[in-house]
């Protein structure tokens, strides 16, 4: 399938499957075997790659958001369904691009899916997009109806799922629940795994430039619980404040 033909025609009635054949050809299209190994490395991951880098892959997305536009929640599911079920990593980034495109549908509704993406794609490049641009999303403008799942996940046996919980705050801004994410901070403070301290480090970090005054006093009061990774990323936007 040539991509740049597929850009020019018009669209068609929204079909989960020929969506994702739509991709997996279009991927295969550009692949480079020769780049497929050291990515893979680099991700430290056995799932197969085509070896298409990112900016090979924007003329296909730029294709797909314009030919594929789901009509329903449904819809959505279901194309970010048959995306994810492809067998390439590639396939993966794609399946989360598309559901970022369609924020209409990033509600509650879909949130048992997102739990799904990140309890199979356990790794960073998968999970945290989808904390930060998915599950962010719906907790800042749904509050009320994911409070009790945000309270289960901070606790979950899953380490993806307590890092994705923490990163969901991350671009909230001066709308982040200061309190939410200082309890879930809190809650995690003695974690030893390393993602899960980078993270609270990172999401404390981002909410520095916010508010500095917050967490400087947050960092000082609970400095004996938090690990040095954490405290030093918290730290970094404080300490280049302080220096100006």
């Amino acid at each position: 399938m040539n991509t740049s033909q597929t850009v020019s025609s018009n669209r068609h009635p929204f079909s989960a499957s020929t969506l994702a054949r739509f991709v997996q050809d279009a991927l295969r299209e550009r692949a480079d075997p020769s780049r497929a190994p050291p990515m893979a490395a680099y991700m430290k991951t056995d799932m197969p790659f085509y070896g298409v880098p990112k900016s090979a892959r924007l003329p296909i997305l730029k294709a797909m958001h314009k030919q594929f536009i789901p009509p329903s929640p449904d819809a959505y599911i279901d194309g970010v369904q048959a995306l994810w079920q492809l067998r390439h990593r590639e396939e993966k980034y794609t399946a989360i691009d598309f559901a970022i495109r369609h924020s209409k549908y990033i509600t509650p509704a879909a949130m048992p899916m997102y739990e799904q993406l990140i309890r199979e794609g356990a790794w960073w490049d998968l999970v945290d997009a989808v904390a930060t641009l998915l599950v962010g999303r719906v907790l800042l403008n749904h509050r009320t109806e994911t409070a009790t799942t945000m309270e289960k996940w901070i606790d979950d046996k899953d380490m993806w799922i307590r890092r994705a919980a923490l990163l969901a705050h991350l671009k909230h801004k001066t709308s982040t629940d200061q309190a939410q994410l200082f309890a879930h901070c809190l809650r995690l403070a003695g974690e030893k795994e390393f993602f899960i301290r980078k993270a609270l480090g990172w999401v404390l970090r981002e909410y520095a430039k916010t508010s500095p005054d917050a967490v400087n006093a947050f960092l000082r009061a609970h400095q004996a619980l938090l690990s040095p990774l954490s405290m030093r990323e918290a730290s970094k936007h404080l300490v280049r404040a302080s220096c100006r």
